[in-house]
């Protein structure tokens, strides 16, 4: 299993960074990236720390801890900024909170975030056919999701992504401890979602080629 979207007690989560990471291992993950919401007010403060457990746990543990932030709830016009400041401080996975249904996220936030060239859009509710021709022109990974809520749009996104071709991946968004999951959770969730088995095993194959990828770019 490799998670590429999680949140820490440095934001909304409700564990240390190695409380989070060890239960990830116990369950098998061979990666994952700790993505706390950031915004301009704490993005310098959130991210220093993520990097320096990241390190530190990495070292200690048979697992790959990637440091990134997940922007959320800036405005559309701000994006390209906070991305741009986010590769500066050193995030090697840059996501961006999309225009769930769940959450009074500012219309356009996906079209932003895609020309941004974020690295994943988490959870992008209803978008566009349009803006899933851009993610895939962009190679911006788009988000099937097991968080409650955010999932509900899920068989939309698998269906536009299918057919347009674009990158998908399956993230937890997990906050608390029971929002990580075994593989097999997460075939059920892509099977749900109406992707076949082979869909789901190039998913898996994009989060892995973004986490070697992510050490050799940005």
């Amino acid at each position: 299993m490799i998670d590429l979207h999680t949140h820490s007690l440095f934001s909304d989560g409700e564990l240390l960074p190695s409380e989070l990471i060890r239960r990830a291992v116990i369950l098998g993950y061979q990666a994952i990236a700790i993505t706390d919401h950031v915004d301009s007010s704490n993005l310098d403060f959130v991210l220093p720390r993520i990097i320096k457990a990241g390190k530190e746990l990495s070292d200690s543990w048979k697992i790959e801890v990637v440091p990134g932030v997940e922007i959320t709830h800036a405005h559309p016009e701000s994006i390209a900024k906070l991305v741009k400041e986010s590769r500066r401080l050193g995030a090697k996975i840059v996501v961006v909170h999309g225009e769930t249904i769940t959450e009074p996220v500012f219309p356009g936030t996906n079209r932003s975030a895609l020309m941004a060239n974020v690295d994943i859009l988490a959870h992008p509710g209803l978008i566009s056919e349009e803006e899933v021709i851009l993610a895939k022109n962009k190679g911006v990974a788009l988000e099937i999701t097991s968080r409650k809520g955010h999932s509900l749009t899920n068989g939309h996104l698998a269906k536009l992504a299918v057919k347009q071709g674009a990158k998908l991946i399956l993230n937890t968004d997990s906050h608390s401890p029971e929002d990580l999951i075994s593989i097999e959770t997460a075939k059920n969730i892509a099977l749900g979602a109406g992707l076949s088995q082979e869909e789901f095993e190039k998913m898996r194959q994009n989060s892995f080629e973004i986490v070697k990828g992510c050490y050799i770019s940005h």
